[in-house]
């Protein structure tokens, strides 16, 4: 719920079957794809799940538009993830004095506790735009739009490795298992879109980065609020057709027999969200089924946007294809989109520096700047709200790697983007210490960019609440955490 706290839906009961044609069994012996059952509510026009527009309740589980608890500047977030930790020393944070120190002590240790020296930028940085904010030669089209973004250069987060950074960066929690900020966002605020999912996830469709789905959990929240993967290659949404082809008509009437199921299971155990969450989800399969191609064709889009994405340079057409996708999505009221980079291109550079950052940087940088573009020019930049960050940053210190070292990983520093959603522009915020190592002046951290997020949204992080297991939990999770909106960051 999000405006008090109410008592857990989640009564943990088994029921039994309410006839002796048993749902279980209809699915078995059907041969049907769950997602195609769905279709039963568009045969009946149920209205299972559905509710006027307002303030989310823990027992208002479904997908509808609902109201935040204040005017929000925008309407959804695109997270652009970039798994692995970019060096914001190389990037977005020049710092002189780290130029002029190369090679020399600093006492400071890599995460293995070895003394290593300090460690140059081999890139030049240079001011751009008319703010005049100094960027690599590395990023050159993020740049090119340095005007539309807010460079928080003071970011901070809690933990050194990977897996529970990047939870951390998701969830605001380092622990498996807490719902992704996507996932509240569905709670809260539903999706313009029925046809549609809340929160959609574009990964890569070579595999999946460190800690996987992980990234996109629903945790305790009902499972329609989970982030759905969609492929950019082939047929867009899993599972969405049947296997088997049935005869005419048959598939017309097993649905809506199970319809008929369905509403006398819900009326017969109506406390049971479980049951309810699965219901509304076979709806929206339903919906997607008839939909989600056409919302996704990128054959619609002009060559001129095309080209803008680098769909026309293998280097960037399958980063580019996800930033294209993750603006037609937002631009069809999907609430929040998490793009991932190819797992082979993470920003974890140990070593190899020079040869390594080049290549993460020439497949992400032009789709990422072309996103920012591309949604300005459509005037959906004032409503959606672009993040560019990974889970920590890298150390200032050389660490082993011969003649093309790297840097260490790096949880006291690191640089995050953001752009559009009523976010300042052409504005640094914060600072790291003279050498770049750790953020110092009007530091924030995880919990605050979440709870500056959601207030965007139109939402109180500390009103957004849901009781599990006895608990009454939030966004920030502040039974930990003491986040505060960084108004400063905000036009």
């Amino acid at each position: 719920m999000l405006s008090h706290p109410l008592h857990d839906t989640r009564t943990g009961r088994s029921p039994t079957a309410i006839s002796a044609l048993s749902r279980r069994n209809f699915f078995r012996r059907g041969g049907i794809s769950l997602a195609t059952l769905a279709l039963a509510h568009l045969l009946e026009q149920d209205d299972v799940g559905s509710a006027e527009k307002g303030v989310a309740t823990q027992h208002d589980i479904g997908l509808h538009p609902k109201t935040g608890h204040f005017p929000a500047r925008a309407k959804s977030i695109i997270f652009l993830l970039q798994s692995g930790g970019a060096s914001q020393m190389d990037l977005f944070d020049p710092k002189p004095e780290l130029q002029k120190r190369d090679g020399q002590s600093a006492d400071l240790k890599d995460q293995q506790g070895k003394d290593c020296p300090l460690m140059a930028s081999p890139y030049q940085f240079k001011p751009g735009g008319r703010s005049g904010i100094e960027f690599s030669e590395m990023v050159p089209h993020l740049h090119s739009v340095v005007d539309d973004l807010c460079v928080v250069r003071s970011m901070y987060t809690e933990d050194p490795n990977h897996p529970d950074a990047l939870q951390m960066i998701c969830t605001c929690g380092t622990a498996a298992g807490r719902p992704a900020l996507g996932s509240w966002l569905g709670y809260a605020l539903g999706t313009e879109n029925q046809n549609l999912p809340a929160y959609i996830v574009l990964r890569d469709p070579a595999g999946y980065n460190v800690s996987g789905a992980m990234l996109w959990q629903n945790g305790w929240l009902p499972a329609l609020y989970r982030g759905t993967e969609l492929n950019t290659q082939g047929s867009p949404v899993l599972n969405l057709f049947p296997t088997v082809s049935l005869p005419r008509g048959a598939q017309e009437k097993d649905l809506s027999l199970l319809a008929r199921l369905n509403r006398r299971h819900l009326q017969k155990y109506p406390d049971e969200s479980e049951l309810a969450t699965r219901i509304v989800n076979y709806e929206l399969a339903a919906r997607m089924q008839l939909n989600a191609e056409k919302e996704l064709d990128l054959s619609q889009e002009t060559e001129a946007t095309r080209k803008l994405y680098g769909l026309d340079d293998k280097a960037t057409v399958g980063y580019g294809t996800r930033c294209l996708l993750a603006r037609r999505l937002v631009e069809r009221g999907v609430r929040f989109v998490q793009v991932m980079i190819p797992p082979g291109m993470s920003w974890d550079h140990h070593g190899e520096l020079r040869k390594r950052m080049p290549e993460v940087c020439r497949h992400t940088d032009l789709p990422a700047a072309a996103l920012i573009q591309d949604l300005k020019r459509r005037g959906l930049l004032d409503s959606t709200i672009v993040l560019w960050t990974g889970e920590f940053g890298r150390q200032a210190i050389r660490q082993a790697g011969g003649n093309n070292p790297g840097r260490d990983h790096n949880p006291l520093a690191f640089t995050a983007l953001l752009a559009g959603g009523g976010f300042r522009a052409g504005f640094v915020h914060g600072a790291t210490d003279e050498l770049g190592h750790e953020s110092v002046v009007d530091r924030v951290g995880v919990p605050d960019l979440m709870a500056t997020l959601v207030h965007q949204l139109g939402l109180d992080h500390n009103r957004m609440t849901y009781v599990h297991d006895g608990i009454e939990d939030n966004l920030t999770d502040s039974r930990v955490n003491d986040a505060s909106v960084v108004h400063r960051l905000l036009a």
